[in-house]
């Protein structure tokens, strides 16, 4: 006895809907990888569940986009528009240009240069020599303004040195003149106390 003919339509339980997509979904995709192995062609497949996830096969990793501007081509139907394939156009010619960089900047440090010629070589050879010469040149430059910048530094440390003995001097000078001005004012700590004090008592001779 043969399974009975399921009647294709929505499955109204959810649970069994999104294990019948799982699935169907894998068969899918192993059906896709099979044809694409046994016939020896190119499969593309692209699948977005009901809660938009989405699910991809391509026959040749990484390019799908190339079976589908094959498709595109082939069809006359149009998946982008100008804009996008402009975008799509240029972002591969930086893609190219980031590889060319890469691979003058190994040689500019002298990696993978087996396979230049003598005239390549001579090139870079050219380019690091003009690069090295301007690094000296502005290296001297450099140079020069840190000599002119050390040389102000050392005047205007002079004439500070210059202006602080000046001021210890007129200091030291200060203080011997105070002290030859209070000599005068001293006096004589075994001098008799009469001679020291001088009381004023004017009606001394009244009272005698």
């Amino acid at each position: 006895m043969g399974r009975g003919k399921i009647e294709i339509e929505i499955i109204e339980n959810s649970s069994s809907r999104q294990t019948t997509y799982t699935k169907r979904r894998n068969g899918l995709i192993k059906k896709a990888t099979e044809i694409s192995v046994l016939c020896d062609v190119e499969v593309a497949l692209v699948i977005f569940s009901s809660t938009n996830v989405m699910h991809d096969y391509c026959s040749h990793p990484g390019k799908i986009v190339d079976i589908l501007d094959k498709y595109q081509n082939k069809s006359g139907k149009c998946l982008w528009d100008t804009k996008h394939e402009n975008l799509h156009k240029e972002l591969e010619r930086l893609k190219k240009e980031n590889d060319s960089m890469r691979i003058k900047l190994s040689h500019f440090k002298g990696k993978d240069i087996n396979s230049l010629t003598h005239r390549e070589l001579a090139e870079i050879e050219e380019i690091l020599e003009n690069g090295l010469d301007n690094i000296r040149e502005k290296k001297a430059e450099l140079f020069d303004i840190i000599e002119k910048n050390q040389k102000l530094l050392d005047d205007e440390n002079k004439r500070l040195r210059f202006y602080l003995n000046q001021l210890k001097s007129m200091d030291d000078n200060m203080g011997k003149m105070e002290g030859f001005g209070n000599a005068g004012r001293d006096y004589n700590p075994q001098m008799p106390f009469a001679f020291r004090v001088q009381p004023i008592q004017p009606n001394l001779q009244e009272r005698i």
